[in-house]
């Protein structure tokens, strides 16, 4: 399972992105983040450090 950004929640502070292991997390538009889920491991580390609690598995 993949992990997936709520975008319509999604502060854009960029936790998530520094703490990503497989740096599949990437800035879009606005700041708000996107993950490649192809990329994605699994580990959970950015939803872990997610202070608007905005990422989920898929």
């Amino acid at each position: 399972m993949a992990y997936r950004i709520h975008a319509d929640d999604c502060i854009g502070c960029g936790a998530c992105e520094t703490v990503c292991p497989v740096t599949c997390i990437s800035e879009i538009e606005g700041g708000i983040r996107l993950i490649d889920e192809d990329e994605c491991i699994s580990c959970g580390a950015c939803a872990g450090e997610c202070p608007v609690e905005c990422i989920s598995e898929v």
